[in-house]
């Protein structure tokens, strides 16, 4: 008993002593959009080249939650009497979930707003009469290839380059998650009242097909 008390002393002590990581040194970058995507933020939400292409997007994020997955099970019954297993038959991929800082020209906002009217194929921008009752939307394909051999997508919403890096406080021990074919799933904002002022935000919940962990 005394050895085992030793030992969670001495344990306790080495753990005390060892760099830990910290949830506040990360950097955040989305972009890899395909032309179509671009054109359409800078032609219809009149954002510049840099926030168009979102290169300027990830650097005001402010929160982010670090991606996970799970297994969906399959339960076998009849291999051994009396005893259930499980096996995994699928790996799902859970969406991550990030907040931005929206600078006093709503560029983050409109960004984002403007991704999911592309994803909807929102044709609002080009009616005249935004309340006309022949209104319609015909959603974008999620990834169409280029007619040029060896050329890459050039219409699609899907993104191919949101990753989350992780590091410590000399910029050392990186871990990265790079998410594949990303696209925002959900969009909210922060509520808006008289009283003390706050920085505004906007969340946004991101699906992807899966993340490679460097």
């Amino acid at each position: 008993m005394a050895s085992a008390i030793q030992n969670f002393k001495d344990g306790f002590s080495r753990l005390k002593t060892l760099p830990l990581s910290v949830t506040n040194q990360y950097q955040v970058t989305v972009n890899g959009f395909t032309n179509g995507l671009r054109d359409y933020l800078m032609e219809y939400y009149n954002l510049p080249n840099d926030n168009a292409t979102g290169n300027s997007i990830g650097i005001m994020c402010s929160q982010a939650v670090l991606p996970g997955t799970s297994f969906a099970t399959l339960e076998i019954s009849d291999n051994y009497q009396g005893i259930k297993q499980h096996v995994p038959h699928f790996r799902n991929y859970i969406d991550s979930e990030f907040s931005f800082y929206v600078d006093a020209k709503h560029q983050q906002l409109k960004f984002f707003e403007g991704w999911m009217d592309y994803i909807s194929g929102d044709n609002a921008p080009k009616t005249e009469n935004l309340k006309d009752e022949a209104y319609y939307r015909r959603f974008n394909y999620p990834m169409r290839a280029s007619t040029l051999v060896g050329s890459g997508p050039t219409v699609g919403y899907k993104c191919n380059s949101l990753s989350i890096c992780k590091f410590d406080k000399n910029g050392n021990n990186q871990l990265k998650y790079d998410f594949v074919n990303s696209f925002p799933k959900s969009l909210n904002t922060t509520p808006v009242s008289y009283g003390q002022a706050e920085v505004m935000k906007v969340t946004v919940t991101f699906a992807y097909d899966r993340y490679l962990m460097k």
